[in-house]
């Protein structure tokens, strides 16, 4: 644990990425390292989180996740008017009518929107311009190699620039760019990932790096108790990055139909789709995917313009549901990894941290006493 303390000031080397502003700060407070999604905002909302949470923080570290992708189907040349002008009207017609079967009231401008894209290369520089303006202890970039500019900046900011990686060839790739921190996020995790499980990718993505530098490796996917963390450490891991149990707190941005739908779960309710953002990533099933995949789809659109339609549409469908549509509710998602289900009920993210950090004891205690028992 003494490398990540050292690297970003974290007591204990559990990270916990989310949306909202609440839970970093209540993990970090609680001893672990609270990671905020930077992409889910504008310019000028990501300053007001931050600020926000450098207000509650109590002066403990945490950090800032931006998703900026290595590639992008329609280049990079390209403004937010071009891109709403390509959605074809197909997809529309198919979003509005899937809203309206089941009965939730939707037209054309209801279902595309001209929203700030982070994954725009001029949208991540502007947020980085509002991350590094505030004394955060880590830069986390997903779907690529870090840009060169993100580690630059860092590197004149004292920031150490972490990557999210799912396969030992990306790790490989990274490394050589030259990131601080590797998160090795196996197949089970929710959001975008690759195929290869957690329990194979931590220690191939390990012994791929050793020889090049000692970079910290994360592991990701399907983490949901200390038992797991504490697993994963034995097989090398510096510590363990989380995103999925976060959603089940009472601090976090999901809906309430949401929650109840996480606790119902098994873990085998998610799938991989590329019908939110336009690329492959893993999500709670629900009748979204059953249309969007089944054979009167138009199919997903690219990123970035899958976004155009599944955010603003996601939005009407989380209204709904928890305004009583039970139509609605058979249409809420969110992205959610394997691992939900372990999630038996909703709980604080200071209850969580708490919870890992027993767990995390008593199972370190339990190998301890099969060395000691076997000596």
């Amino acid at each position: 644990m003494d490398n990540i303390r050292k690297l970003v000031g974290a007591d204990f080397p559990l990270f916990a990425f989310s949306h909202c502003r609440d839970v970093v700060a209540a993990v970090s407070r609680a001893g672990g390292f609270g990671v905020l999604g930077g992409s889910s905002f504008t310019p000028e909302s990501l300053e007001e989180e931050l600020r926000w949470i450098d207000d509650h923080v109590d002066g403990k570290p945490y950090g800032v996740d931006i998703l900026i992708p290595e590639n992008q189907a329609l280049g990079t040349d390209i403004d937010i008017d071009e891109i709403v002008a390509r959605v074809p009207q197909k997809h529309i017609d198919f979003a509005v009518d899937l809203l309206r079967n089941h009965q939730i009231q939707a037209n054309r401008e209801d279902v595309v929107d001209k929203l700030f894209l982070p994954t725009l290369p001029e949208a991540g520089e502007a947020l980085m311009d509002v991350a590094f303006r505030h004394p955060i202890r880590l830069m986390v970039n997903a779907l690529g190699i870090a840009p060169a500019s993100m580690i630059d900046r860092a590197r004149r900011h004292g920031v150490p620039v972490g990557a999210l990686v799912g396969a030992k060839e990306h790790a490989v790739r990274q490394v050589h760019a030259g990131v601080d921190l590797l998160v090795a996020q196996g197949g089970e995790a929710g959001g975008h990932c690759g195929e290869v499980s957690t329990l194979v990718l931590v220690p191939e993505v390990i012994k791929a790096v050793k020889p090049i530098r000692d970079v910290p490796v994360l592991a990701a996917g399907g983490i949901m108790t200390g038992a797991q963390m504490a697993g994963c450490m034995a097989m090398g891991a510096a510590g363990a990055w989380t995103g999925s149990i976060w959603l089940a707190t009472t601090e976090a941005e999901t809906s309430e139909t949401f929650k109840d739908k996480m606790v119902a779960a098994t873990s085998r309710d998610t799938i991989r789709s590329s019908t939110r953002t336009g690329k492959p990533s893993r999500q709670l099933r629900s009748a979204w995917h059953d249309a969007w995949d089944g054979p009167q789809s138009p199919g997903a659109l690219p990123m970035p313009m899958m976004a155009l339609i599944s955010v603003p549409t996601f939005a009407r469908i989380e209204r709904a549901a928890d305004a009583g549509n039970p139509q609605a509710k058979a249409l809420s998602s969110y992205w959610v990894g394997q691992g939900v289900g372990l999630v038996d009920s909703i709980r604080s993210a200071t209850a969580v941290v708490q919870e890992f950090k027993q767990d995390f004891a008593d199972a370190i205690e339990t190998l301890m006493a099969a060395v000691e028992g076997g000596a």
